[in-house]
């Protein structure tokens, strides 16, 4: 009992559940916070600040079960991007990188999932109706087809592909389906500098872990690239 612990020293349960509950909590907060802060590391990428694959493809799934045939998968690619690792260093890669992400984040807005897959290859999933898509598509590649500035003022000429997918052309809401659509999608547009809606015939093309056989790297690695 509490009340002799006057006269025995000892302390009851409740006595100790409440000198627990007095600790500082600061300490706590603090530890909770640096969790939270490493576990969100872990979740974006350290150059774009985009999310990885597993948190992009949680929350596209999330945003495809939510909004259904108003959402819009789109797949992103670097046009020639070993060119300007090649020519100007990995330094100005990592600016151009770091720019198409801003430039998806920005086009894309808030309540969306883009992610950055690898490499130069990138993902958004988000709520763009039918009547929509053909502009906004226009938009983005207008967008990734702007002139990056290096921090040392040179200026790199920039483009990229685009392809799309959506759950009411291509008849389904599985992201790694939609997904593969728009990677073939994309290529039969690559260097075009226009984006290309999936077709249902799409779907159909041959794929390694949801993207198109074929591309660099999945012969080798037995893998997408």
């Amino acid at each position: 009992m509490d009340s002799v612990l006057h006269t025995t020293g000892r302390i009851g349960p409740r006595t100790l559940l409440i000198t627990t509950a007095a600790l500082p909590l600061t300490g706590w907060a603090l530890h909770a916070a640096a969790l939270h802060k490493q576990l969100a590391a872990t979740r974006k990428d350290p150059l774009t600040g985009l999310m990885r694959r597993d948190a992009y493809t949680a929350r596209a799934r999330r945003l495809l079960a939510r909004h259904g045939d108003d959402t819009t998968v789109v797949m992103v690619d670097a046009d020639r991007f070993k060119e300007i690792n090649d020519r100007l260093g990995h330094a100005a890669g990592d600016t151009v990188l770091a720019s198409i992400a801003a430039r998806l984040t920005a086009w894309a807005g808030p309540r969306t999932a883009v992610g950055r897959l690898g490499g130069d290859e990138f993902a958004v999933v988000l709520e763009l109706p039918a009547d929509r898509r053909e502009q906004r598509l226009a938009q983005l590649v207008r967008m990734l087809h702007t002139p990056v500035v290096l921090d040392d003022g040179r200026t790199v000429d920039v483009a990229a592909s685009v392809g799309a997918a959506a759950p009411d052309v291509i008849g389904t809401r599985d992201l790694t389906r939609l997904q593969r659509a728009a990677d073939a999608a994309l290529y039969d547009g690559k260097h075009t500098g226009r984006a290309v809606l999936a077709t249902a015939a799409h779907v159909a093309t041959p794929s390694v872990n949801g993207r198109r056989a074929g591309r660099p790297g999945t012969a080798v690695w037995g893998r997408a690239a």
